[in-house]
């Protein structure tokens, strides 16, 4: 019998430990080679794990949850062996793990739609300016289960997905099928009865220390709290949110931009544009160069700390956060200042896409020397982002608006964006924050410097 390990792959140096987080196959059933196992998440990324070899997996030696480490263990394949049936492979060797996810229906993303002419905003598009993977659907309907939902004339609104990144399974549709029966039994039952109940009373207040799953606090039946554990990512982005405040002296300077000079490049050329490099000119990449412009007036702002020395990197890494359904990330654009317009917007579009369809890599996800927050996708208007460690600045730009500003003695209406830069004070001084944030104004209401390099 040959007989192959399946072992958890290399992590990236920051990373010790991992999570099982779903098996595609369970012991006894047939693979192919590099047929992916189970998918493995870090504090960063999924990771996927393929087969060895091809032949049968003889046996399961963690399940879904289990916290695992860098070539430890986790199954075996016997390339000798056939698939037999379930009922063949022996109980000690099995663990409960999930049927084998049905193959993705293709999702048909809705076209934009354009602000209407009359609307007083000029708030970013996601679609034009940074692609959020938030706009897109939380879940995709598999074949079987769209057919199910057809036959009993369900919604799938109506369906929580329980599948890899929120997918909708046969299953999830057979549970709220039922979960509907109940209710409407219920319902029915609550009809009959002419007297109206007091609200029940529960005797434990609080869930138990530790415990997960559903719990009933004081009050109504329907005053309950759920219990999940955090997934890595979340609590990755937890600890490196309070070592970001514990470990920098943070401070935030702030300052207005007209974006009407930018605005009618998009009018006047976007068309254009997206035909000549199949992508739309969206502001974000005007943001990126803006800041590059002001990062190569002030090195200080794209260096870091290490220990008692100042490392100022003679490259432009620009992070660009974005919002995916596992939690924030930050994917980095290497040598931005290299890149085009056309190109950056593309970079932009591609990171958003794969970090939607949890695809990004340990390597996008290291390095940067500076980064950019978008909240104006959400219609923020005003906020303080956090410092990236080691990075020592973050811009955060916001939701454009129509604002009264005062122009030449008169009073005229401009699109408006408020630009907020966090910065380590032990490294960077009040001047130079502030006159990069200039630099970064100036070249937004006069995009003709981006050229001239000025």
């Amino acid at each position: 019998m040959a007989v192959l390990e399946v072992k958890v792959p290399q992590l990236s140096e920051s990373v010790t430990e991992a999570t099982l987080l779903q098996w595609h196959k369970k012991a006894g059933e047939a693979v192919a080679l590099d047929e992916n196992l189970v998918d493995i998440e870090t504090d960063k990324v999924v990771l996927e794990l393929p087969s060895p070899g091809a032949g049968v997996l003889v046996s399961v030696l963690k399940g879904d949850g289990a916290t695992v480490v860098a070539g430890e263990v986790i199954a075996t394949v016997d390339t000798a062996a056939v698939a037999a049936a379930p009922a063949a492979v022996p109980v000690a060797q099995q663990v409960a793990v999930p049927a084998e996810p049905e193959k993705p229906a293709v999702a048909v993303q809705p076209e934009p739609v354009a602000p209407a002419a009359a609307s007083s905003s000029v708030g970013f598009d996601s679609e034009r300016d940074m692609p959020d993977p938030a706009d897109y659907p939380s879940g995709i309907v598999m074949p079987a289960a769209a057919r199910m939902l057809a036959e009993l004339g369900m919604d799938e609104a109506e369906v929580v997905g329980t599948g890899k990144d929120g997918r909708v399974t046969k299953q999830d549709v057979e549970r709220a099928w039922a979960a509907r029966g109940a209710e409407q039994a219920e319902d029915e039952k609550a009809a009959e009865q002419a007297v109206r109940r007091p609200a029940p009373v529960v005797q434990t207040p609080y869930a138990p220390s530790g415990s997960t799953g559903q719990q009933t606090v004081y009050g109504a039946a329907n005053r309950t709290e759920n219990r999940v554990p955090m997934s890595r990512l979340r609590a990755r982005v937890a600890e490196r949110l309070i070592q970001s405040q514990q470990t920098t002296a943070s401070l935030t300077t702030f300052n207005e931009v007209n974006m009407q000079p930018v605005l009618d490049l998009r009018k006047k050329f976007g068309e254009q544009f997206e035909k000549e490099h199949g992508v739309r000119l969206g502001l974000m990449s005007f943001f990126v160069k803006a800041s590059i412009a002001a990062l190569k007036r002030f090195p200080v702002v794209n260096a870091s700390i290490d220990g008692n020395d100042i490392v100022y990197h003679g490259y432009y890494d620009i992070g660009i956060a974005i919002s995916s359904p596992r939690g924030l990330v930050v994917p980095i654009m290497r040598d931005a200042d290299l890149m085009t317009i056309a190109e950056i917007e593309k970079k932009i579009n591609e990171l958003s896409i794969r970090a939607r369809e949890g695809q990004l890599t340990l390597e996008d996800l290291t390095g940067g020397t500076f980064s950019i927050s978008n909240g104006g996708i959400f219609g923020s208007m005003l906020s303080t982002p956090i410092i990236n460690p080691p990075q020592s600045a973050i811009l955060g730009i916001h939701a454009t608006k129509e604002r009264p500003v005062v122009e030449n003695g008169q009073i005229v209406i401009r699109p408006m964006n408020y630009l907020a830069l966090s910065y380590d004070h032990r490294l960077i001084d009040g001047r130079e924050a502030v006159q990069a944030l200039r630099t970064i104004k100036e070249t937004l209401e006069d995009p003709a410097r981006l050229l001239l390099d000025l």
